[in-house]
């Protein structure tokens, strides 16, 4: 950031610009381009994470919501290529790609957010199911390479999946892919439920984030929970399928994005500890039965708490280009992809 030097042949303006900060006011000089009393450029951020959220030209928003801490929990499952589907994904690759590149760009977020978030606390959570020795070795060293808190843990997959009714919704049986799923789905929810002690970010080992995800998430769960006096949900993904129907909706602006209010996403979301205690039913629920859709108790409880998702989209679903949940418009896949590659191989 350049520095931006005051104007010494005006004293009366540098007075001013004294007294809008002592009462917390901001200026901009609309003849350079500059906020004098934050001493900024105003394609800056002026935000204090904790404090307030100002996002010209509407100004402040008093923050009562702070977040405290944020613990990621990322989902993996490297032997299974695609759930529910036999087709290939984006860029045709074997599923540990996706995985890597998907861990490598949250550790970057992660570091990006801690630059700014300096009073939270970070840590990622890694529940894995049967990927192999040479690929939980790859994860741990892309981990201890970063500084960032971290564990690694093996999904008791007996421990859960002995509670999984064996005929789902459709009166099918329940594949055991779709098992492991939703036993470390269970898994998650019960981490979240023992060790946060604010937000959590459940997250798919598929969704590759921009830099900024988990700033720009951040920012705008403390600005609309301050807003609405209530805890939130917030999804990172702009899906394609939130297109195909026309409803009315509500939109919010954030840092960097507008969010607009959904009634439905997939199992990858963030939300509070105060959100997991009060639907913890709900939750599981869609761990023990498999409903159609799958996540309509997640759309049930949407119905009762605000979900946001950002456009354009903040994390890719990277599933095949043909699926209605996977590849957000307005989004340069490829750069997404490359800028996430391990260096390291």
């Amino acid at each position: 950031m350049r520095e931006i030097k005051s104007n010494k042949k005006n004293p009366l303006k540098k007075i001013f610009i004294k007294i809008c900060r002592i009462f917390g006011f901001e200026v901009v000089d609309q003849s350079n381009f500059t906020i004098p009393t934050s001493n900024k450029y105003v394609n800056e951020s002026i935000s204090v994470p904790g404090k307030n959220s100002v996002v010209l030209p509407l100004g402040r928003v008093e923050i009562t919501r702070p977040v405290r801490s944020l613990d990621i929990i990322l989902r993996t499952c490297m032997s299974v290529n695609m759930l529910t589907q036999s087709k290939k994904r984006m860029f045709e690759k074997d599923k540990e790609e996706y995985t890597i590149r998907t861990l490598i760009s949250i550790i970057k977020s992660i570091e990006h957010a801690k630059s700014i978030f300096k009073n939270i606390k970070f840590k990622i959570f890694v529940i894995d199911h049967n990927s192999n020795k040479n690929q939980i070795d790859d994860m741990k060293s892309i981990l201890n390479n970063s500084n960032i808190n971290f564990e690694i843990l093996n999904l008791n997959f007996k421990e859960f999946s002995n509670q999984i009714k064996k005929i789902n919704e459709e009166n099918k049986e329940v594949t055991s892919n779709q098992k492991s799923n939703m036993s470390n789905i269970h898994h998650s929810l019960t981490l979240s439920r023992e060790k946060s002690d604010d937000l959590t970010y459940f997250v798919e080992d598929d969704y590759i984030h921009e830099k900024i995800s988990l700033a720009e998430m951040l920012y705008t769960y403390e600005r609309i929970s301050s807003l609405t006096k209530k805890e939130l949900i917030v999804c990172p993904t702009d899906y394609p399928y939130l297109y195909t129907q026309s409803e009315n909706t509500k939109i919010f602006l954030g840092e960097n994005r507008h969010w607009r209010q959904i009634d439905q996403t997939l199992c990858t979301f963030l939300t509070s500890k105060n959100i997991v205690e009060k639907h913890w039913e709900q939750l599981i629920s869609m761990c023990k039965f498999e409903h159609y859709p799958f996540e309509k108790p997640l759309h049930n409880i949407y119905k009762k708490e605000l979900c946001i998702s950002p456009i354009p989209s903040l994390a890719v679903h990277f599933t095949n280009i043909n699926s209605i949940y996977g590849l957000s418009p307005n989004v340069n896949w490829k750069k997404l992809w490359d800028e996430n590659e391990n260096q390291n191989k």
